[in-house]
C-alpha cells in the first residue's frame, strides 16, 4: 500500500513523492523506511484525490496545520500539492511545506505564486552557509546553482506576501550557524535550527 498520509502525535504529514533533488548526508530516508512505523517509500506518487482519500475522516480531532513533508520534495508533485492544499482551506486546515528550495529549477519556471497561495507556511531547508558547504552536503542535481536558487526561491515567496522560514539541522556545527544566521537576518527570514534526529 502506498501512504500519502502519516500522522504522528496529533499533526498529519503528506508524502506526495520520492523524488528529490538532493541526496542529502543527513536526510532522514538514509537506512529507513518511513516515519511513525509508516512506510513512505511509494510505488507511485498520488493525486489529490488519492491524498484525500486517506485523510483521517475526523480531521477536527488533529492539529489545525497539515504539513507537506515526506520522503522526497514535495513540489515535485505541484498539480496534487495545490488541489489538496485547497481542500484543506476549505475545511479550515492550514498547511505548511518543508521544501529545499529548488522548485524553479525542477519546473524550469518561477512557481513561487503558487507555493505562496498553497502553502501558509514555507519552511525552506537551508541546510548551509555556502554554496560550495551546501553541495558538499546535500548534492543537488542541479550543482553549485541550487544554493543561489533556494535563496531567490526563499526571497520571491517572501516578495509575494509567505510567510517564509529557514531551517538548519544542528549537526552542521555553531560556526556555519552563526552564518546561516547572518544571511537569514539579510534576507529578513526567521531562521529555525532543528535537532538533527
Amino acid at each position: 500500500m502506498n501512504n500519502y498520509v502519516y500522522i504522528i502525535g496529533n499533526k498529519i504529514y503528506i508524502n506526495l513523492t520520492n523524488r528529490c533533488s538532493n541526496n542529502c548526508d543527513f536526510c532522514i530516508r538514509q537506512g529507513r523506511q518511513g516515519m511513525a512505523d509508516t512506510t513512505l517509500w511509494l510505488d507511485c506518487e498520488p493525486t489529490a484525490e488519492d491524498v484525500i482519500e486517506q485523510l483521517p475522516l475526523n480531521l477536527d480531532d488533529y492539529d489545525s496545520e497539515v504539513v507537506f513533508c515526506g520522503f522526497g520534495e514535495p513540489t515535485y508533485n505541484l498539480e496534487a500539492l495545490d488541489e489538496v492544499a485547497s481542500y484543506l482551506h476549505c475545511v479550515d486546515k492550514t498547511t505548511r511545506i518543508n521544501t529545499n528550495g529548488q522548485a524553479n529549477l525542477i519546473h524550469n519556471e518561477d512557481v513561487t505564486d503558487l507555493i505562496v497561495t498553497s502553502c501558509d507556511v514555507i519552511n525552506v531547508s537551508l541546510n548551509e552557509c555556502t554554496a560550495e558547504k551546501y553541495q558538499k552536503h546535500c548534492k543537488s542535481i542541479f550543482g553549485a546553482k541550487a544554493y543561489g536558487a533556494l535563496l531567490e526561491f526563499a526571497s520571491l515567496c517572501k516578495q509575494r506576501g509567505g510567510n517564509v522560514v529557514f531551517s538548519v539541522v544542528d549537526s552542521i556545527g555553531e560556526k556555519d550557524i552563526a552564518e546561516c544566521q547572518k544571511l537569514a537576518d539579510k534576507l529578513r527570514i526567521p531562521l529555525r535550527v532543528r535537532i538533527k534526529e
